[in-house]
């Protein structure tokens, strides 16, 4: 079994919105699809990977299932392929729900097969074959999510702004058999920032990515607040009215976690957040994204394991490098450095609510030399004064030696550290070249479950391949 790291995808893969379904002991994994230095969110065509659901480290690409000129009002390829859902039909096909970037409405294609070759089908629409989001008074639609129950399939939307009052939140539609007929109008089950006074949201408003998933008779409403980068969770015990919010799940900044640092200090660049829970093997994991290439348009998919309680509630988690793996990383051996799960510097403009504020090179970021699609390891690019990066979690036994794998213009040393702002356990000098090379450090890291972290001080710019445990 191979271990399992985040993101759960190769390093040049970029699957956000990740949503994750469990078809014959295989967990399909559909998002929507960036490109490695893309100048838009979502450029590229839907590909599906998927994994046997009790080894998260041995995934396999399916390849394209549906190409974003398929929908006959893209037949250019100039609107992109935004979050889709998939659901199982009463007929036992899979159904694709999916709404282009520039249009209100939602398309639908159909697969005999999960990662098949999905084909379109056709648009959601009312009774007189009027298109939902064109009727007067319909809000646009977003981010489909589906639920399908018997003959009837639950549609959940929308996209709410903070101060946009002609939003009104997240709404749910009853769709009938044949997947594409409206049978029950849309009703909003989740408030936007305007009209969320007393409604239990305030501060979580419903921002966009709704997805819902049903545990015993409870139906979860998983959600991105208006915060952005964290993804909210709302229960009901019906499908389409009720839904109380509950609290946060995972934020991609790692803020509101108190357990290894303050809770409003961020530990990673954050930005939006898309993902929904599964259950494999009965556990249960939150798929959410985070931000790479020090761009909002590189997304990639991470994973980390959550405890339902009885009382059906959820805890925040923490991002980890760890997470598919289900407990820590075997401490010994050589690890990429884009499994960072932490990535800061002292500069304290760390967290980005705005696009591209962190593009220029102050920032460290997860990066790649290669183009798009081009199989390679990533790295981490930036590494200057006070960078680190953040490694959770490894079994650590009789470490004595670390060695790392650096390239650049730097003049310096790497702290290899247990804790974010913890002593330096030593260090690791870094001389200029503009190839990578290879240091190493005796070092003894302490035996038991460790999180390792590496802080660049000196001059210039480093970048960080790799790290090694000896």
């Amino acid at each position: 079994m191979k271990q399992g790291f985040n993101p759960y995808l190769p390093s040049w893969e970029y699957i956000p919105d990740g949503e994750p379904y469990v078809f014959n002991d295989r967990v399909y994994v559909y998002g929507s699809h960036d490109r490695f230095n893309g100048h838009v969110f979502c450029i590229n065509d839907y590909v599906c990977w998927s994994a046997p659901v009790d080894n998260l480290g041995d995934w396999r690409n399916e390849g394209v299932i549906y190409k974003k000129t398929d929908d006959p009002l893209n037949p250019d390829g100039r609107m992109c392929l935004y979050a889709p859902d998939v659901t199982v039909g009463p007929d036992g096909r899979y159904y694709l729900y999916y709404v282009l970037d520039k249009v209100p409405v939602v398309s639908v294609a159909v697969c005999d097969s999960p990662a098949g070759r999905y084909e379109f089908y056709g648009y959601v629409h009312y009774s007189d074959g009027t298109r939902l989001g064109e009727r007067e008074g319909d809000q646009p639609q977003f981010d489909p999510g589906v639920l399908t129950e018997g003959d009837t399939t639950y549609l959940y939307t929308g996209f709410c702004t903070a101060g946009d009052k002609s939003r009104k939140g997240a709404m749910a539609t009853v769709i009938g058999p044949d997947m594409l007929t409206i049978m029950e109008e849309p009703v909003f089950i989740a408030p936007s920032e305007p009209y969320s006074k007393g409604s239990g949201y305030e501060g979580h408003e419903f921002f966009e990515a709704p997805s819902i998933r049903k545990k015993g008779d409870t139906y979860y409403l998983i959600y991105s607040s208006i915060v952005m980068h964290e993804l909210c969770y709302a229960t009901s015990k019906h499908p389409t009215e009720g839904f109380v919010y509950q609290g946060v799940i995972v934020s991609n900044a790692d803020l509101h976690i108190d357990t290894y640092k303050p809770a409003d200090k961020p530990m990673y660049y954050g930005h939006n957040n898309h993902g929904s829970m599964v259950e494999m093997n009965g556990k249960w994991y939150i798929f959410y994204h985070r931000h790479t290439n020090g761009t909002v348009y590189s997304r990639q998919g991470c994973i980390e394991p959550i405890e339902v309680r009885e009382d059906g509630t959820i805890s925040q988690v923490e991002m980890t490098s760890c997470g598919p793996n289900g407990g820590p990383l075997v401490g010994s051996g050589e690890y990429p450095a884009y499994v960072a799960c932490n990535l800061f510097c002292k500069d304290e403009e760390l967290y980005s609510g705005s696009l591209g504020a962190w593009m220029d090179g102050r920032f460290p970021k997860i990066t790649q030399d290669g183009k798009d699609g081009e199989e390679e390891i990533g790295y981490i690019a930036n590494m200057r004064d006070t960078a680190t990066a953040g490694f959770k979690y490894f079994q650590c036994d009789n470490i004595r030696k670390v060695k790392i794998k650096v390239r650049g213009y730097a003049q310096g040393a790497f702290e290899v550290k247990t804790s974010w702002n913890g002593p330096a356990l030593g260090k690791i000098p870094v001389e200029f070249t503009n190839v990578w090379t290879e240091y190493s450090a005796d070092i003894t890291i302490p035996d038991g479950i460790q999180s390792l972290y590496f802080t660049y001080k000196g001059i210039g710019n480093a970048s960080l391949a790799s790290f090694t445990l000896e």
